[in-house]
């Protein structure tokens, strides 16, 4: 037996009540929605406490205040003692951490092309990773003596292993259907890895490089401590030794607040550029 389903007519609702669908975001809004701002306003409120308890504390030989901290790192700013310390720095990282990436995309590119370079990496990998950087300060002088070359050494160390193990890592969480896709297409060597794995993986890849940054600026600084004592390097960690021996805590403050703003920096205008034009425009991380 067939019955028509009756069919019921409502009036319309009148949503002009119901608010706006869509409205322009006041100032403090979009400042809220801001990532910029928000950090900010966290290193503001950490400034502050810093502030608050260095007076409290009221020793400046043991803390001094964020205030006093501004001034000298300002006036050394000023006088080009700062900006000549972080370059010195910043050119022996920069040739250090372009080798440990050279090393490392030389390892995996072997790793995933033959199963004994896979071996050879993963041994190597186990064996030097958790040795320190810092624990080759010795053999870096024995090596290449006293300079650069030593320092650009035990730089490559700890950048090439964590690089290369987080690349490895992600070539092979890669999916099964983009590694047959390459090899239909005869892809294989170099080609293969800079084409399917490299862009498949680069989520990873890229988190390798951010680790590689942070340990090889460590070393850096703590290397610099050691060399800068023996042959005045006169990068940042000879800087803080210098004003540690003076006594002059604020200086020191001033030069550990360099290596923390060139980190920042490093990290909000360098990889997260590279994170929005790369892993969150093809949509891999939210």
């Amino acid at each position: 037996m067939r019955t028509d389903r009756p069919e019921f007519e409502r009036e319309p609702i009148d949503a002009r009540g119901v608010g706006e669908v869509e409205r322009p975001l006041s100032l403090m809004e979009r400042l809220a929605n801001n990532d910029g701002v928000r950090k900010v306003a966290i290193i503001v409120v950490l400034a502050l406490v810093w502030e608050i308890y260095a007076r409290w504390l009221g020793n400046p030989l043991l803390f001094p205040t964020a205030s006093d901290t501004f001034t000298v790192f300002w006036e050394d700013l000023r006088a080009g003692i700062l900006p000549e310390r972080m370059l010195t720095s910043i050119q022996v990282l920069v040739m250090g951490y372009a080798a440990g990436l050279v090393l490392a995309g030389l390892f995996t590119t072997v790793a995933v092309s033959t199963r004994v370079g896979s071996d050879l990496l993963s041994t190597l990998t186990a064996m030097f990773n958790p040795l320190p950087a810092i624990a080759l300060l010795p053999l870096a002088l024995i090596w290449f003596g006293l300079g650069k070359p030593s320092l650009v050494f035990v730089i490559v160390h700890s950048v090439l292993w964590a690089v290369a193990l987080n690349t490895l890592t992600g070539f092979r969480s890669v999916p099964e259907t983009l590694r047959m896709s390459g090899r239909n297409l005869g892809l294989k060597g170099a080609r293969y890895v800079a084409l399917i794995l490299i862009p498949a993986a680069f989520p990873a890849i890229l988190a390798g490089l951010k680790i590689g940054w942070a340990f090889a600026w460590r070393t850096l600084i703590a290397a610099e401590l050691v060399f800068g004592v023996s042959s005045r390097s006169g990068g940042l960690g000879w800087y803080i030794f210098e004003a540690r021996s003076e006594l002059e805590t604020a200086r020191v403050f001033a030069g550990l607040l360099t290596v923390i703003v060139i980190g920042l920096l490093v990290e909000s205008v360098i990889f997260r550029g590279i994170e929005r034009r790369t892993v969150l425009r093809w949509g891999m991380q939210r």
